[in-house]
């Protein structure tokens, strides 16, 4: 690509992502061809985007002159030779390698040898796409997200052989088109779809144990830990036929990674047509595209006669007492709880049997209450399977005092929050540790392209690398299942007391 600036732009397959990226293009003064294999398809684009950059400029968000000229920068073209002059040219086709490669092979001796041959591909090998090239170095990936003008994160990505200044070209141009890029290596998922992953995982392998309901789920990780849909809603909004391969994909392509591993509920849901709202079912019911919701119950009126609080991690201790006082709970401040107390204890990675025995409680009174994310909007409290009707009607009743509503949830290793958190941190962790992409490339990918609530490292830090790795080492030692071991990356800056973003030279 050479240090000169990008003049003209080829965008082939003219569907909703190549629209987008030539909007963005001709937005940014580039000259924009448009070719699809669809006879009129090139037309239709030109059209989409005129109208969509006209709705921009009635918004006021662009000024209408600016709309016009945009507009005036977009041209159709017949067949690949009308490519030849373009210095950048980005292929938005159908998502199969057979069909990329073959349109790479057949462009590559049109374009000028300096031009720079993109894709779009959101989960296919630039690597293996490029091995059928006579330059495979010219060739990168250049993954935008859907709406593109909206979306401001694009994954630069590099093949085994794509050169160096081809990769820093594209990240120029993604800043002059308006989008943050972070740079990855080709790897199965890039950074955001890899990074994605702890979130459905863990929610259906939370369903998958039972520990609460799809709804109950959903509300959790909103409420607690500030996601804009939980895994249930958000699975039924991308559609179950979309994300399900997905996930499976992914897991296959690393080679069956315990960390990534699927659930055969959304298998079962897209065999049975369950795709989600489009379909009108899914994890929920939808009429007219709104989704049916039980209310949740109010909280009873029963209240513990005294509250005993676990001391064993004096700060978590100390934050669940001073909630108890403020909803007018009385507190048993003995060294071991009087018999009628209610005991409440705050389990990192354990469940709450394994607490309860450990410290000698009585498992009939004994609750576990999340302490570690926001009980402003929601507490989260776990049962053992011998915990008293009585008394977790009282811990409902007591935590649930001033109007904020209370989860009650089945004994679970890590309750609901604090395993999603940890296991999205910890796979971020992995990505940084085999240098798929730097720290800060992470957590902006993940914002901008997941829309989480923090990036995944900088969401480690804020609740504590050590105590990140103290939850892993809970859930990995009750359950044996090796999807929750410790990345090293994690591993090594939570001993050193470093933070998650610490790079390595």
């Amino acid at each position: 690509m050479g240090s000169a600036p990008v003049r003209f732009l080829g965008v082939v397959g003219c569907g909703a992502m190549g629209r987008g990226i030539a909007q963005v293009a001709a937005q940014a003064g580039i000259g924009v061809r448009l070719l699809d294999a669809r006879p009129g398809g090139a037309a239709e684009a030109r059209n989409a985007i005129a109208s969509a950059l006209e709705r921009l400029a009635a918004k006021g968000k662009v000024a209408p002159a600016d709309a016009a000229a945009s507009a005036g920068r977009l041209a159709m073209c017949a067949g690949l030779p009308e490519l030849a002059g373009c210095d950048v040219v980005v292929e938005a086709i159908v998502e199969d390698l057979e069909a990329k490669r073959a349109l790479l092979r057949e462009l590559e001796p049109i374009v000028g040898e300096h031009c720079v041959l993109a894709t779009n591909t959101s989960s296919l090998s630039v690597t293996a796409m490029a091995a059928g090239l006579s330059r495979p170095g010219r060739l990168a990936g250049f993954h935008f997200f859907n709406p593109v003008p909206v979306m401001k994160v694009v994954e630069v990505v590099a093949g085994l052989l794509t050169e160096p200044a081809v990769v820093d070209g594209l990240v120029a141009l993604a800043g002059r088109m308006g989008h943050v890029a972070v740079r990855a290596k080709d790897t199965p998922g890039f950074i955001v779809n890899h990074a994605g992953r702890g979130f459905g995982t863990e929610g259906l392998r939370i369903l998958a144990e039972g520990v609460t309901d799809v709804a109950g789920l959903d509300r959790i990780l909103r409420d607690t830990a500030g996601f804009k849909l939980g895994p249930g809603e958000l699975m039924d909004l991308t559609g179950l036929d979309v994300s399900h391969p997905v996930m499976e994909s992914i897991y296959h392509q690393y080679y069956e990674e315990p960390r990534y591993r699927p659930q055969p509920l959304t298998r079962q849901m897209v065999a049975a047509g369950l795709l989600g709202r489009k379909a009108g079912r899914g994890f929920y019911a939808y009429a007219d595209g709104v989704a049916a919701r039980e209310p949740e119950p109010a909280a009873p009126a029963a209240r513990p006669e005294a509250v005993w609080v676990s001391r064993a991690r004096p700060d978590l201790g100390d934050r669940v007492a001073s909630l108890v006082r403020a909803l007018g709970g009385r507190l048993d401040e003995r060294a071991a709880p009087a018999a009628a107390s209610l005991c409440l204890v705050t389990p990192l990675g354990e469940d709450a049997t394994a607490v309860a025995v450990r410290e000698g409680l009585d498992p009939a009174r004994t609750v576990a209450l999340d302490a570690v994310f926001d009980l402003s909007l929601r507490r989260v409290a776990m049962t053992t399977p011998a915990t008293a009707t009585a008394m977790r009607q009282a811990a409902h009743g007591l935590l649930g005092a001033d109007g904020v509503p209370v989860s009650i949830i089945r004994d679970s290793a890590g309750l609901v929050t604090q395993r999603v958190v940890a296991t999205i941190v910890n796979i971020a962790c992995d990505i940084a540790q085999q240098r798929i992409a730097t720290p800060g490339d992470i957590d902006r990918a993940v914002v901008l392209g997941l829309g989480y609530p923090h990036g995944p490292l900088s969401w480690g830090d804020r609740v504590g690398p050590r105590r990140v790795l103290e939850i892993l080492e809970g859930m990995l030692r009750l359950s044996g299942d090796p999807r929750y071991r410790p990345s090293p990356w994690l591993r090594r800056r939570a001993q050193l007391g470093a933070s998650l973003l610490t790079p390595e030279d």
